[in-house]
């Protein structure tokens, strides 16, 4: 799977979070070419922080997946560049890719994941690869239809920061 049929996956599972109204983020773990964990952010749903998109797709695919030996390292595609939390989660499943479609200036972790120094005596515990504005513009449109739809708050007026950033 390419990654930008891979963030095609997350955008139609955005597509069903913002039906859900909620945020339109969402996130796929794929291992080879197969889909092992999907998800979107649930924060309205379930009243609650910790239920990102990307970390609930990797707690899926953690599951899914277990400890054992992987034939290949777990790929995540995401609506949303990541923020550090999840960017710590990544890294703890032993993703080596995260493509994602839109920046997120204020919390993403791509800058962080960059400049991650690899420690040699915990190889396994890197920093992915971060590639972003695969379909940068499909997202973008989705957070604009968030922002029409959504109450004046915090998480809508943060939103508005997002489709009016052209990327980094």
């Amino acid at each position: 799977m390419t990654p930008e049929e891979m963030v095609g996956e997350v955008l139609a599972v955005a597509e069903a979070g913002l039906a859900a109204g909620e945020q339109p983020i969402g996130a796929v773990v794929v291992l080879g070419d197969e889909v092992v964990g999907r998800a979107y952010t649930q924060e309205k749903a379930r009243g609650r922080r910790l239920v990102h998109a990307d970390l609930l797709a990797m707690i899926e695919a953690d599951e899914v997946l277990g400890f054992g030996h992987r034939p290949h390292p777990p790929r995540l595609a995401v609506t949303l560049e990541p923020c550090v939390m999840c960017l710590g989660a990544a890294m703890a499943l032993g993703v080596r890719e995260v493509y994602y479609a839109l920046e997120s200036p204020s919390d993403g972790g791509a800058v962080i994941a960059a400049s991650w120094r690899q420690s040699p005596d915990a190889p396994w515990f890197a920093a992915p690869v971060m590639a972003g504005g695969i379909r940068r513009e499909e997202s973008r449109e989705l957070f604009r239809r968030y922002c029409a739809a959504a109450p004046d708050s915090a998480m809508r007026r943060w939103a508005l920061t997002l489709i009016s950033e052209p990327g980094r």
